[in-house]
């Protein structure tokens, strides 16, 4: 059933409220602990309405997010490289570098050139996408895990697993922190999650192991943030332009011989048009995200002909699966106030369960002076109480949907997506192993001292917003749970699909010279968390693309 605007509205506030990370934990650092931003790529950054493009790059990266900056830097060793972004530079908007503002960043992304971009869902559910160079790096939460088994095996993409440890090596060595020591509330969600059963102890790891973990995180012990952006600085900057607010509206395609991608027409922030050729042997790369990368495939003619032509896009090539197996992992959870003062802590400990869950928690940071009252929520606690929220991921839903566009030429306008959340019935089961979980948690030595006493003896948990139900065996009411706790993780996936719309080196099938680098490929989230792997991925194909050309003679 679709949600009504006040439902909507409800929806927004508790999310801003419940769902903001924040840390001060000691750290022992991969980076450097306390290093300031390395912010040498703006030496070779641009604004699109001043630069001056040459006629034509190696390679053309579409979108410098989370995957584009780290493909970028790796094809700027030996190939010249035009890396175009809509969004700005975070130097810009430093909310978007101190994590205890990220909150600020998230509610204040209205305006048409915001690192964060909402939007909700068909569904009803509400979203965010970067519009930033670094992506989603830049407006998320942190935490870093690397892909499962499951994920590697199933994909589609062909891996090679050396190859794949090198690239994760190669991020983390520069915008990775490891944790040391745990605050008080993700102490406590560490120490739950084993009482309440979720086994072994695992200690620190950034792999991808049942049990309970600390993980790593791209900020560091000042809680400054090392996103995608600071892999840039890898690049060989005499290869690499990176222009910034230059929106991407078209892929130029050539149907001399075979079809093949050419290069992209792109506007400024002044709204003048310019068109950009890529060398022969070279390639039109996207790296524009889940709704980003089907979006602009879908307005230059590739996509399934009966959509295209009713929105009177001239078919270059029938692509019926464009946009289509959309998913995202629905997040569901409780919200408690507690009797105990805590600092602002990020999500440091997830909980890689049996039964397929993943469990994580935060303690929710006081917001900024403007922010005292929350609509439908009221005042916040007093000083000397604090808001926490646990929640359970459902991992690899079977549930998905699709991607439509809203405009047929103008790329500004977000498509509109369903995700069809729930639809499919092991989702559901699966959110009811979550309630197992969470209501172990709730029942451990460890959150004892978060209940508040009893006027008549006894203690007892204080909620915001809905309490778990009462009866465990009550499919018809855990099922109304989940769908009314209903929330995203922001792990969107799908709608450029491997073997579907791409093949196993990410190549567009039917299409000489064009890529889809990002999650957009992605069948399903991998790991708890999929920023690791993205960050990877970016990596890996850029080093493979290098390999490749290397062992055939091919150079610039």
């Amino acid at each position: 059933m679709r949600k009504t605007k006040l439902q909507l509205m409800q929806d927004v506030t508790l999310f801003f409220l419940v769902l903001y990370v924040g840390s001060l934990s000691k750290v022992v650092c991969f980076v450097q602990p306390n290093s300031p931003p390395d912010e040498r790529y703006i030496g070779f950054t641009y604004e699109a309405a001043d630069f001056k493009p040459a006629q034509e790059y190696d390679y053309i990266i579409v979108g410098g997010g989370t995957a584009g900056c780290p493909l970028a830097a790796t094809l700027s060793e030996n190939y010249s490289v035009l890396l175009l972004e809509r969004g700005g530079v975070a130097t810009l908007d430093p909310n978007v570098l101190y994590e205890n503002n990220s909150v600020t960043t998230l509610l204040t992304a209205n305006h048409n050139d915001s690192p964060a971009q909402n939007f909700f869902s068909e569904d009803g559910v509400f979203n965010t996408r970067g519009r930033v160079l670094g992506g989603g790096s830049m407006i998320n939460f942190g935490f870093y895990s690397r892909a499962d088994d499951y994920f590697y095996e199933n994909s589609g993409i062909e891996w090679d697993r050396s190859a794949v440890r090198s690239a994760y090596e190669w991020v983390e060595d520069s915008i990775v922190t490891r944790t040391d020591h745990l605050r008080k509330w993700q102490d406590s969600t560490f120490n739950a999650l084993i009482e309440a059963g979720v086994l072994p102890d695992n200690g620190f790891t950034l792999d991808h192991v049942q049990g309970t973990k600390i993980g790593g995180s791209t900020f560091d012990d000042s809680g400054r943030r090392h996103g995608a952006v600071e892999l840039l600085n890898k690049a060989n900057p005499g290869n690499l332009k990176v222009v910034i607010h230059a929106t991407v509206d078209r892929i130029l395609f050539s149907t001399s011989k075979t079809l093949a991608a050419v290069g992209v027409r792109y506007h400024d922030s002044n709204g003048r048009s310019h068109e950009v050729n890529v060398r022969g042997n070279g390639e039109v790369i996207l790296s524009a995200g889940a709704l980003g990368s089907p979006q602009l495939l879908l307005v230059s003619g590739l996509g399934p002909a009966s959509d295209l032509s009713s929105m009177k896009i001239p078919v270059v090539r029938d692509h019926p699966f464009v946009g289509k197996f959309m998913a995202d992992n629905p997040r569901t959870g409780i919200n408690l106030v507690v009797p105990v003062r805590l600092v602002d802590v990020g999500v440091r400990v997830a909980g890689i369960t049996k039964t397929g869950p993943y469990m994580e928690s935060t303690a929710v940071p006081r917001l900024t002076t403007p922010i005292r009252y929350i609509p439908f929520l009221g005042s916040l606690p007093p000083l000397n109480l604090s808001l926490v929220v646990i929640g359970g991921k459902v991992s690899r839903p079977k549930s998905s949907g699709s991607l439509r566009l809203i405009s047929p030429s103008d790329v500004t306008v977000s498509p509109s997506v369903r995700f069809n959340y729930y639809s499919n019935t092991e989702d559901i089961r699966q959110c009811g192993d979550v309630l197992d979980v969470l209501r172990k948690i709730l029942e451990t030595r460890a959150m004892e001292e978060y209940k508040f006493p009893g006027i008549l003896g006894g203690s007892f948990f204080t909620y915001v917003g809905p309490s778990l139900p009462n009866d465990p065996s009550d499919e018809e009411s855990t099922a109304r749970f989940c769908r009314e706790t209903l929330s995203t993780f922001w792990h969107m996936h799908g709608g450029c699909l491997v073997n579907k719309v791409v093949d196993s080196q990410l190549k567009v099938i039917g299409v000489d010279s064009l890529r889809v680098v990002d999650v957009s490929t992605f069948f399903n989230s991998p790991g708890t968390n999929p920023q690791a792997t993205v960050l990877m991925l970016g990596r890996y194909i850029g080093t493979k693309i290098l390999n490749e050309r290397a062992a055939s003679g091919l150079h610039s």
